[in-house]
């Protein structure tokens, strides 16, 4: 059996790390990359990096942040926001990342999945889903409805659908993200989680709302992600990745333990 993975997630603004509640009230909290270099030391299994207005302000990420974060970790780096090219991609990875995140763009062109899973390989083509729990209908069964462009537009589209429509296409990985939780510290939401996990084959990311590692060690366990994704809980110092793999390993999740 796989380790399950934990990932600190670096949101980006104006090249400085943000955290914010439900994708608003967004504050400044230092630097990105000592940040990413802390957790990297602490033991993350890998670091997802989001330019979280690249895509509204339609624009690049930026990339001069991401070298200077690939410059100080040896662990994998994803890298997201704004991606709406291959070429996009091609330059992200060539600034030293490992995998890129595409969201708004793929649902705007499915095709970017595939094209980019053909240049790269589906290993280094992560699938962000942004969701809202909505009034379950026969367009959106599930009851979770993929948002696009930080939360702003609804596109009708049922998460656990778009989800196997992007493993088809190519993706290797999907970041789950709950914006109905995202930032509360309440848990993940784990009946979307599970609902995606036992509809695809290829890893599943929860993200949005971990505030204990009983919560993560419940996505991995309850929801059947792969990884936990985190934010607030160590960008506050609330807890160390140490911690929060101790407990897991203590609940009997299979992670992997560097000291």
């Amino acid at each position: 059996m796989l380790s399950k993975r934990v990932i600190p997630c670096l949101d980006v603004r104006n090249g400085r790390l943000t955290k914010g509640i439900k994708f608003v009230g967004n504050e400044d909290i230092g630097d990105p990359v000592e940040s990413a270099r802390r957790y990297y030391e602490d033991g993350a299994d890998e670091i997802v990096f989001y330019d979280i207005t690249a895509s509204a302000e339609a624009r690049g990420i930026f990339l001069d942040v991401v070298e200077r974060v690939a410059e100080q970790i040896f662990i994998p780096f994803s890298v997201g926001g704004g991606i709406s090219t291959v070429a996009q991609m091609r330059e992200v990875l060539l600034a030293g990342a490992e995998k890129v995140s595409v969201n708004s763009a793929a649902v705007k062109n499915p095709r970017l999945i595939s094209d980019g899973a053909e240049a790269f390989g589906s290993q280094a083509i992560v699938v962000g889903m942004d969701t809202l729990a909505v009034t379950a209908d026969k367009n959106i069964p599930s009851g979770y409805e993929i948002v696009v462009h930080g939360g702003r537009k609804h596109t009708g589209l049922d998460a656990v659908v778009w989800a196997g429509q992007c493993q088809e296409l190519g993706a290797g990985e999907l970041c789950v993200n709950s914006i109905d939780a995202d930032g509360t510290r309440d848990g993940y939401e784990l009946i979307l989680i599970k609902a995606v996990s036992q509809a695809v084959s290829i890893p599943v990311i929860a993200s949005g709302g971990a505030g204990d590692p009983v919560h993560m060690y419940e996505a991995v366990s309850k929801g059947g992600a792969s990884a936990a994704l985190i934010a607030s809980i160590v960008h506050y110092g609330r807890y160390s990745i140490r911690d929060c793999k101790k407990y897991m390993a203590s609940q009997g999740a299979k992670v992997r333990l560097t000291w």
